[in-house]
């Protein structure tokens, strides 16, 4: 490890000094990952040279959004989602997965297991009589169907509350499943027309968005991971269409093409799939991508 003479390090110097000091690290792409951090970083500090009051609060507020986080409650995911991290990295991630469904965020709450479920299961425990039917394939971008995918889904209810949120109200696993797709690569299952909502204002992203004045809503969507083997993973939304802040999402989620086809069911898929005639229906499609050459991301 290279060390600096005392009395020769300024401002300047000191940033190459600590890049130097990962020269031994052994593999190389953390090297890289850790030389981009400190020249961004650093560019940062001398952009805007913080005091050190100004540094003592961020190195506090940093605190806090780590002391929020528990096994339910995901802040630093919260932290960068509101700053359009979290999307940027889909996005740049996307851009490898030509013909694949588009990905959006995974969101604070994908912190639990959801239960194993069948296909046309309800994954509303309360058994609302207004029932959303969501119908789909999970398939690869040459069009083949992809049997034995499974499907993990999560969403708040009609009030806009995820299970975990609200432990006392909403039996633990309501608003998620985890669904296996066919021999086609389809896939069915109930449940309710999720409301929009607000993110977690109780923590310290809470007080961000309070002191830039931005509101904390996002539209009415459904989650999902896609998973098949020898496929990328895929994490994404449907959108309820006609939504409101589908125009102004606090976490920057919403594409175009992920706002969903929702329509009203006929006589057929009532017979088929056991719902009312007329009740809502949502279609979705979704396409997997292969793996990206040398990812540890198949299974």
């Amino acid at each position: 490890m290279t060390t600096t003479q005392i009395g020769a390090l300024d401002a300047h110097t000191l940033t190459e000094d600590v890049i130097r000091s990962f020269d031994d690290t052994p593999d190389a792409r953390t090297r890289s990952i850790l030389t981009a951090l400190v020249r961004h970083l650093h560019a940062f500090v001398h952009d805007i040279e913080p005091t050190l009051a100004e540094w003592e609060t961020a190195i506090e507020f940093l605190t806090a959004v780590g002391q929020k986080c528990d096994s339910v409650r995901q802040e630093f995911v919260l932290l960068s989602d509101v700053l359009g991290v979290s999307m940027l990295v889909e996005t740049i991630n996307d851009q490898h997965a030509p013909g694949a469904t588009d990905s959006t965020v995974l969101g604070p709450f994908h912190m639990t297991e959801s239960p194993t479920r069948q296909l046309g299961d309800t994954i509303d425990e309360f058994g609302s009589p207004d029932e959303l039917l969501v119908t789909g394939t999970v398939r690869n971008t040459g069009g083949s169907p992809l049997p034995h995918a499974t499907v993990d889904v999560w969403q708040c209810n009609e009030e806009g509350f995820y299970d975990v949120q609200q432990p006392d109200v909403q039996p633990a696993g309501n608003g998620r499943g985890l669904f296996t797709t066919d021999e086609q690569g389809r896939f069915w299952f109930r449940t309710v027309t999720p409301s929009h909502y607000p993110i977690p204002t109780d923590g310290p992203v809470g007080t961000l968005l309070e002191a830039t004045r931005r509101h904390p809503y996002r539209p009415a969507h459904i989650h999902f991971i896609a998973r098949a083997d020898q496929h990328r993973p895929l994490t994404t939304h449907i959108f309820v269409p006609d939504s409101p802040y589908l125009d102004s999402d606090a976490v920057f989620a919403v594409k175009r093409s992920l706002i969903g086809e929702f329509g009203t069911g006929d006589a057929e898929q009532a017979a088929q799939f056991g719902v009312k005639i007329g009740s809502p229906v949502a279609a979705v499609d979704l396409v997997l991508a292969p793996p990206r050459s040398g990812s540890a991301d198949v299974h």
